[in-house]
């Protein structure tokens, strides 16, 4: 059963214990009212300890290069605001090593973060493979924008397309359907509920970013988004386009189709 719909039904009971849990949950099991919970299967968790290893190690990495610059700024040393995190190294090592005392503190530090990028490689390279071997995912990478990331994020968090009965409901699991509070009167459409999985929400997000301000393709749904920005402004129209991507993925998935582009006579 879905925990946070039981435990919505448990916090009517006026005192919690053990015995009124057994009672509210078989009272839950009697009346129906609940989802059940899909258990995914070994290799959709394979895909997912694959994409968290490549995070956790990509965040490590991040947060060395971030500790590296705000020692830099006690020494009176000042890094450019962006710098590639594969030449962050070249970068930075002539730095530190032009300084004994910089080279005493930061050189492990930098060795560190050089052995963490050398992981993160080795793993991107993983996720690009398994998703270049996956036909699903081959399917999703051919829409602008989503690449193998966001490709294998969706794979993986779905599992069993079966088990959404419209396509629709997809990206209210996800948590990006606004929040609606109406009652009598009062009709308050808020910001979206942010449910479900954070890192399909954020790569989903992501590849409605690049499609609309990376891509050069032409599409049905980049053209929406476009004139949805100019009315809406740039954050909501990319939350729409996410919206509208994870609808469009799933039926995809469901029909076995290909992502049709927006035909070129019509872009006249």
């Amino acid at each position: 059963m879905e925990a946070r719909q039981v435990n919505a039904a448990l916090s009517a009971m006026r005192n919690k214990t053990d015995k009124t849990d057994a009672r509210g949950i078989a009272q839950v099991l009697r009346s129906g009212w609940f989802s059940k919970v899909c258990i995914k299967s070994r290799e959709a968790h394979a895909y997912r300890a694959l994409l968290s290893s490549r995070k956790a190690v990509h965040k490590k990495c991040i947060d060395l290069a971030n500790e590296v610059r705000g020692l830099f700024r006690v020494f009176g040393l000042r890094l450019p605001s962006r710098v590639d995190q594969g030449s962050f190294d070249e970068r930075v090592r002539p730095l530190i090593e032009a300084d004994p005392d910089l080279s005493r503190a930061l050189l492990p530090l930098l060795d560190v973060r050089a052995m963490l990028y050398k992981t993160y490689r080795e793993l991107d390279r993983r996720v690009k493979q398994a998703a270049s071997h996956d036909a699903i995912c081959l399917r999703f990478m051919a829409i602008p924008g989503v690449g193998p990331i966001a490709a294998l994020t969706f794979r993986a968090a779905v599992d069993d397309p079966s088990r959404f009965t419209s396509s629709r409901t997809v990206a209210a699991h996800f948590g990006l359907t606004p929040r609606r509070y109406q009652s009598g009167e009062t009709d308050n459409p808020s910001r979206i509920s942010k449910a479900g999985d954070r890192d399909v929400r954020a790569t989903l997000y992501a590849a409605a970013n690049a499609m609309m301000m990376r891509s050069v393709a032409s599409s049905e749904i980049k053209s929406w988004g476009l004139r949805l920005m100019r009315r809406k402004g740039r954050r909501r129209a990319v939350v729409a386009v996410a919206r509208k991507l994870a609808v469009i993925m799933h039926r995809m998935w469901v029909d076995n189709t290909e992502f049709r582009h927006k035909p070129l006579e019509a872009t006249l």
